[in-house]
């Protein structure tokens, strides 16, 4: 069952250049916050430290005797949000480690089903899986401890234990921050008035205050994200919106995803038409500016005019591509959409041109707002596996070639526009369950 509400992030912009005093003091706060993530992941991200996660006071104590915060000099408020901003990134890390290894597991042809079974035990039960980490003996509450037991007596716990202890090391790597460029902050640390934001700074009772662009006000965790180059912000605020129900929504709808014609479903119904035209115009742009921009980088007194035109070009970019999504949900009316899962971007290449165009393709940004919109409407969005799925003939299967925006198909003499003919294929694979689990 879809839920009655999801969660989306709204977006603020400051409406005036912030000072380069004000926002050196972001920097100090973004760069301190970051070191208290850095140290928690350090000392607390490796698997003797697997007890102390949950519920996570241990930690929260534990830094407070530290010293650290004394030492960076940083507002309780922002100190302990970064503690249990880590903490969660290290709980959330061992989940995707967990499922990373069960994952393997299911395919591994090497393990008998009563070995699986165990390891999987191991992953579900956090006691047992710390224990068998840290080599220690296993103490679990009365009926785990049963069942433990009678999965133990039929497999080698010690081979298994050290193919546990293997992948770990294997996949489990280690977290850190990378560049400081942002930090979380909680309503006790910023107050929204006079058509902007005032955001505590280290200095005690002293704010720095931002006009924005909107006088939108929430009262919700934010996330800052700062740049200098601009001397901007953003702010991003995470709100929960209720989802919307179409008892007229029953279509079962396969698309294609491509770099000029955004989305082509097996209708062969277009939608995103211009988004070619688009991406072109703007990587045609930056294929111009940057190289002037580069070599005058230090001294460019137009940087703040080339990062305010980029931007004006990748906002009416992603706006277009949001119109054209809400157009393609309120026509298709679907239950059910179908989509390749997308491969990740290859470098590389002769022509520069071709390679900026093809960097410019918004695919991440559109899988992402398809994903956002479909839940808002209460739409299943399937990914379904893509393996030749563009040579494949829609109507009989047979391997064909394309040439000139058409398909072919040497069997059946199928021609079909090879989008279209790709959006088939993907609507078939997903009605008969290949599908990315």
């Amino acid at each position: 069952m879809l839920p009655d509400t999801i969660c989306k992030t709204i977006h603020q912009y400051n409406k005036l250049p912030i000072s380069s005093e004000d926002m050196q003091k972001l920097l100090d706060i973004a760069k301190d916050y970051s070191k208290v993530k850095d140290y928690v992941y350090l000392r607390f991200g490796g698997i003797g430290s697997l007890g102390k996660l949950y519920p996570g006071y241990t930690v929260q104590n534990e830094m407070t005797e530290s010293g650290l915060r004394s030492k960076l000099g940083l507002p309780s408020v922002y100190f302990y949000l970064a503690v249990f901003d880590a903490l969660g990134d290290i709980k959330s890390q061992w989940t995707r480690t967990k499922t990373k290894i069960a994952a393997l597991l299911s395919g591994n042809e090497g393990f008998t089903t009563e070995e699986k079974h165990y390891l999987r035990f191991l992953l579900r039960v956090s006691n047992a899986f710390e224990a068998v980490l840290n080599s220690q003996p296993m103490v679990l509450p009365k009926e785990i401890q049963k069942q433990y037991e009678l999965l133990s007596e039929v497999v080698d716990t010690e081979k298994l234990h050290r193919y546990l202890r293997r992948q770990v090391r294997k996949y489990h790597g280690k977290q850190h921050t990378g560049q400081a460029m942002g930090f979380s902050i909680t309503e006790r640390a910023y107050r929204y008035a006079d058509h902007g934001i005032y955001l505590s700074t280290k200095e005690k009772r002293k704010r720095i205050f931002v006009p924005l662009t909107d006088n939108n006000q929430y009262s919700s965790q934010l996330y800052i994200k700062l740049n200098p180059e601009t001397s901007g912000i953003e702010i991003k605020v995470p709100i929960y919106v209720k989802v919307s129900h179409h008892e007229n929504y029953g279509n079962q709808v396969g698309i294609a995803v491509g770099m000029y014609i955004m989305l082509t479903t097996d209708q062969g119904h277009r939608y995103g038409e211009r988004l070619g035209e688009y991406q072109t115009e703007y990587a045609e742009w930056i294929r111009k500016q940057t190289g002037i921009y580069n070599r005058n980088r230090k001294d460019n007194p137009g940087r703040k005019k080339y990062e305010g035109k980029k931007r004006r070009y990748e906002e009416r970019l992603h706006s277009y591509i949001n119109q054209e999504i809400n157009r393609f949900l309120v026509t298709e009316k679907p239950e059910r959409v179908y989509m390749v899962k997308l491969p990740k971007p290859k470098a590389g290449g002769v022509n520069k041109k071709v390679n900026q165009a093809v960097a410019m393709w918004q695919r991440g940004y559109i899988k992402k707002r398809l994903s956002q919109k479909c839940a808002e409407e209460s739409v299943e969005l399937i990914e379904v596996l893509g393996k030749d799925i563009s040579r494949e003939c829609s109507d009989c299967g047979e391997i064909g070639e394309k040439k000139e925006g058409m398909y072919y198909c040497p069997r059946c003499g199928n021609g079909v526009e090879e989008k279209t003919n790709t959006a088939r294929n993907v609507l078939r694979r997903g009605l008969s369950g290949k599908i990315v689990k």
